[in-house]
Formats: C-alpha cells, sequence, structure tokens
C-alpha cells in the first residue's frame, strides 16, 4: 500500500505541470529523437540542431532536464560563439572607422619588402612617401610579410655584388678535317658574361697558358678570383703568373664541371650556334671563326642572363629611326637588325 502512495505521490509534480511545458517537453525530446535516428554512430549536430537549443534555453527554465544528447555547457558555448560572431559580422559591416587600404597598395608594400628584406617599415613607408602614397607607417607594418628568420639577402644579389671580382677560364677541343685536335682558350668574366680573351694552340702548356693570362688581364683590370679546373695544364707557370696579377685561384673538386658553369654554357653555345655548322681546316681557320663569332655573341647576341641585353650594352632602336635592316654575321649563321632611315 505504501509503495502504491509513494508512485502517486512522484505523479503529482507531472500533474502540475502546464500544458506548455509539456509541449516543451515533447518538442525537446522529438528533437533529439530525430538527431538519433540519423543511424550515424556519433550523430553530427547541425547549425538547426544548435539554433534550435538556444532559443530553447532562452525561453525555457527546465530545458536542462530533457536535454540528453549534449552537455548543457556545450549549449551555452553555442550561444556565446554566436553571439561573438554576430558582432564579428557587425564590426565588419560598412560605417564609421579606419578607412581600408587599396589592394595596389598593399601588394606594393609586399613587393617591396620582399624585393628589400634589409627594409624595416620606416623604410619602405619613405619610399611610398616619395612614390606620393599618403599612407601611415603603420599601416605599412601591418601589410610588410611577417619574418620569422633574421633578413637576409637573396643569391641573386649576393651574386651580382660578387660577379665583377670572377672570371673563369677553360678548355674545349675542336677537331679538324684532318682529324687533329685543337685546343681552344677562354677567358670568361661574369659580370657581363664577357670573353675576355681567346686563343688556339694545338699543344697547350703551362707557359703558352701563362702567357694567355697576361694578354687577357694585362691591362691593369685583373679580377679577384680565377675559377679554374684540375687540368695538368694549369702547371707552375701558369700559377706563378696568376699569383703575380694578385689574383686568388679558385679550383674545382675533380670531376665537378658543374662547379665551373659560365664557360661551360658558353662553349656549348659556341658549338651549338658556330662550330657545329662548319667544317674546320686550320688553325688559323678556327681563330677567324671564332674571333667572328666572339665579334657577334658582345655586340649582337642577347642573352637571357643579362636581361635580353648583349655583353657591350645594345641601344633600343625606336621605330621613328627608319626600317628594319638585316645584316649578316658569322658567315651568315646569323643576322643583325637594325633600323636606317631610308
Amino acid at each position: 500500500m505504501i509503495p502504491m502512495i509513494l508512485r502517486l505521490l512522484s505523479l503529482i509534480p507531472t500533474a502540475l505541470r502546464t500544458h506548455s511545458e509539456l509541449a516543451l517537453e515533447n518538442l525537446a525530446l522529438r528533437q533529439q529523437l530525430a538527431v538519433l535516428n540519423r543511424q550515424r554512430r556519433r550523430p553530427k549536430l547541425r547549425k538547426l540542431d544548435r539554433l534550435f537549443w538556444i532559443l530553447l534555453s532562452q525561453s525555457w527554465e527546465r530545458w536542462k532536464d530533457t536535454l540528453l544528447i549534449v552537455k548543457p555547457e556545450t549549449v551555452l558555448r553555442w550561444h556565446r560563439k554566436r553571439f561573438a560572431s554576430c558582432w564579428t559580422r557587425l564590426s565588419h559591416s560598412n560605417g564609421p572607422g579606419r578607412p581600408g587600404t587599396d589592394r595596389e597598395i598593399r601588394e606594393l608594400i609586399r613587393k617591396i619588402a620582399n624585393s628589400n628584406p634589409l627594409w624595416g617599415a620606416p623604410r619602405v613607408h619613405g619610399e611610398l612617401l616619395k612614390l606620393g602614397i599618403d599612407v601611415s607607417e603603420r599601416t605599412v607594418s601591418r601589410w610588410m610579410p611577417r619574418r620569422t628568420k633574421p633578413p637576409s639577402q637573396n643569391w641573386k644579389a649576393f651574386l651580382d655584388n660578387h660577379a665583377g671580382d670572377l672570371a673563369s677560364i677553360d678548355f674545349f677541343t675542336v677537331p679538324t678535317v684532318t682529324f687533329r685536335v685543337l685546343f681552344v682558350l677562354i677567358v670568361l668574366a661574369h659580370d657581363r658574361r664577357k670573353i675576355l680573351h681567346f686563343n688556339v694552340t694545338e699543344h697547350p702548356t703551362a707557359e703558352w697558358t701563362a702567357q694567355q693570362m697576361i694578354e687577357a688581364v694585362g691591362d691593369g683590370k685583373s679580377p679577384r678570383y680565377l675559377i679554374r679546373d684540375r687540368d695538368g695544364v694549369f702547371g707552375l707557370a701558369f700559377r706563378d703568373r696568376v699569383k703575380a696579377l694578385d689574383i686568388e685561384e679558385v679550383v674545382i673538386a675533380p670531376h665537378s664541371p658543374w662547379q665551373n658553369p659560365y664557360p661551360e654554357r658558353v662553349v656549348g653555345t659556341l658549338r651549338r650556334e658556330c662550330l657545329d655548322h662548319v667544317v674546320v681546316l686550320s688553325e688559323t681557320h678556327l681563330r677567324r671563326i671564332v674571333r667572328r663569332y666572339v665579334d657577334y655573341y658582345h655586340r649582337a647576341r642577347t642573352h637571357l642572363a643579362l636581361d635580353k641585353d648583349t655583353p657591350e650594352p645594345r641601344s633600343v632602336q625606336p621605330p621613328d629611326r627608319g626600317t628594319v635592316i638585316e645584316i649578316p654575321e658569322v658567315g651568315g649563321l646569323h643576322h643583325r637588325y637594325e633600323r636606317r632611315a631610308a
């Protein structure tokens, strides 16, 4: 009898509930049942589900009693996150405040900063002022790329600053019509890819090679460093002569021509564009052919490494200079184009 009375007493709070509370409790349970019926191992709540519980928590005091699938703290966290996102959208809306920075100015700030890694915001800001761009230094600092490492120049700038003191020397061979093997020596300056000197011989020696260095840099404009391979022709007489010219030798590793790439590139160009298309008759003939090509190489042939310019800078001829004429070079293997008045 007593258990029955206790059971009846437990039903009294349910009977005293209002119709609206029962309806809200039923709605809450049905919503959670719908989430669980999506047949996933872990039900995924959608934005609409979260919004439902946020609104229910604001309109019903006993909403926690029916919540089963998540913790009440989770619903409160949803509410705080939605509140923050609402104010974020309001703060980003068009209205009073600091004017935005044009995209063109932002890109220019990044470009200047990337091209000049040693510059800080004050230096970039000063450059922008000289270009007539009126922005604050704080704006420049905000749009500059963040550097996680100490500022450092790039390899291109480093090499450009040292290229004027570098030169290379190398030999390559050319067969003649009678199957003799001739040796061609080139001395190349790195800064403008200019061939300082070349010569041809059938029997290269250390003394002959040393004399070629005198002819190449004997005018007092000797490079600071000379890069060469370990060929035996660069013997004691050559090394003494180079030392007397106050030039420091840089010897590459054995069997590593890639460590001396510039003369290798010039030799390849000379073969592809000239020597592969002629039959060499003699030492004099080879010297004359190479001299013609070197003259074309310096005055007419544009180079990618020189921004499409020539080792000896070539001026631009505007259309008002006249019509374009064709001038043969290297016996007609190549041509140079200039404008001349009719």
